[in-house]
């Protein structure tokens, strides 16, 4: 059920009905900066990954730094964004099922759109959905970087695949999908490099069989929030798929950089706004952003610029906050940042960003690819 927005364009921050998702616009403005200023350098290109933010507004902010467009994971959240008149989209990941790939064709009306595929029944189900829409559509190989979920392996398994994309009436071959996520929250530097190196050799390797068997191979796309820089650096990788930079998460601010310490490439812009509604006993407090406001998945919530409290607990409706005897105890009805561990199913919870500059709110935008899983 949508929600109704929790703050008014002009309230005070204290003002805003809480749990509330609060981009604070000031740091979310220079993240979008710092991405477009460090790939522009490089010769890759920028295909954000929306199924951080889950916004057209969004993603027209990033297209007008320069992204070329946007990756989503489902259908769903590729309909959000082609209905908000974003232009040019790849749903990074594999579809099956004959009415969603009915969906993902009828897309091709609204916006240049592309699709994965890791086996030989994904490529018949997509052709027999572009022929029944009468359009071609673009699909890209996935091939496993390293993560070891999808991916066929890199290599000559990979150019079959491509050939028979390349093959079949109503498909183009349109790259390779070469995404390692689970590199992307190594903690070290040094892991970091080592797992890429497989990914862009993988990735390299195929490339160049596909160019002995005549293919063109016009995307190799990967790269996120942790590694871009190294995919962007490989002269192998022509688009990046980051997408947590916009807002940083409290997981990926633990990645460390050469010096042994936090990476701070970019600033936390997104939080959980949330009320202190109990305070029983000394040394403990409660606030009303439980996980049904927060996940938690990756850890729990931080208290920004507050680290004599810890939330120690989540529960649906709760966090259980404890703090110290030197520490000023909170009291009921402050208002408190959270900074979530993981951003991308945080956003999920909630169908409104409020965007506060300067302790106001500025903007109210709808999260409208909220709940996109289909």
């Amino acid at each position: 059920m949508l929600q109704p927005p929790p703050a008014q364009p002009g309230m005070r921050e204290d003002e805003v009905d809480t749990p509330a998702l609060l981009i604070d616009l000031d740091a979310f403005e220079a993240n979008l900066d710092k991405m477009a200023a460090l790939v522009a350098p490089t010769g890759a290109k920028l295909r954000a990954h929306s199924k951080t933010h889950k916004s057209p507004v969004i993603a027209h902010l990033q297209m007008a730094r320069g992204a070329v467009g946007q990756c989503t994971q489902k259908v769903a959240e590729a309909e959000a964004l082609a209905w908000g008149g974003v232009p040019d989209i790849l749903v990074s990941n594999e579809v099956v099922g004959a009415a969603k790939l009915a969906r993902f064709a009828a897309l091709s009306k609204l916006a240049r759109i592309a699709i994965c595929a890791d086996h030989p029944s994904h490529v018949a189900a997509i052709e027999a959905a572009a022929r029944d829409a009468g359009v071609r559509l673009s699909v890209l190989v996935e091939i496993d970087a390293g993560g070891h979920r999808c991916g066929v392996p890199a290599g000559a398994v990979a150019v079959e695949l491509a050939r028979a994309i390349a093959a079949s009436p109503n498909l183009r071959f349109g790259g390779l999908q070469a995404y390692h996520g689970s590199a992307q929250h190594k903690r070290t530097p040094e892991e970091r490099r080592a797992a890429i190196a497989g990914a862009i050799e993988g990735a390299r390797l195929t490339v160049d069989l596909l160019h002995q068997q005549g293919l063109e191979c016009p995307i190799v796309g990967g790269g996120g929030t942790g590694t871009f820089a190294l995919e962007a650096g490989s002269g192998v990788y022509t688009e990046l798929q980051a997408g947590s930079y916009v807002f940083l998460d409290a997981d990926y601010a633990r990645n460390l950089d050469e010096d042994g310490a936090p990476v701070t490439t970019f600033r936390h812009s997104l939080f959980v706004l949330t009320t202190v509604v109990s305070t029983p006993v000394p040394g403990r407090a409660v606030v009303d952003a439980g996980h049904k406001a927060v996940a938690v998945d990756s850890g729990l919530p931080l208290v920004w610029q507050r680290p004599d409290l810890r939330i120690v607990h989540e529960s649906d409706e709760h966090g259980k906050m404890e703090y110290g005897p030197e520490t000023t105890a909170p009291v009921v009805g402050e208002k408190l940042r959270l900074v979530p561990g993981h951003c991308d199913p945080t956003v999920d919870r909630h169908d409104w960003y409020v965007g506060v500059r300067n302790g106001r709110v500025e903007c109210l935008w709808p999260i409208v690819a909220r709940g996109g899983i289909s």
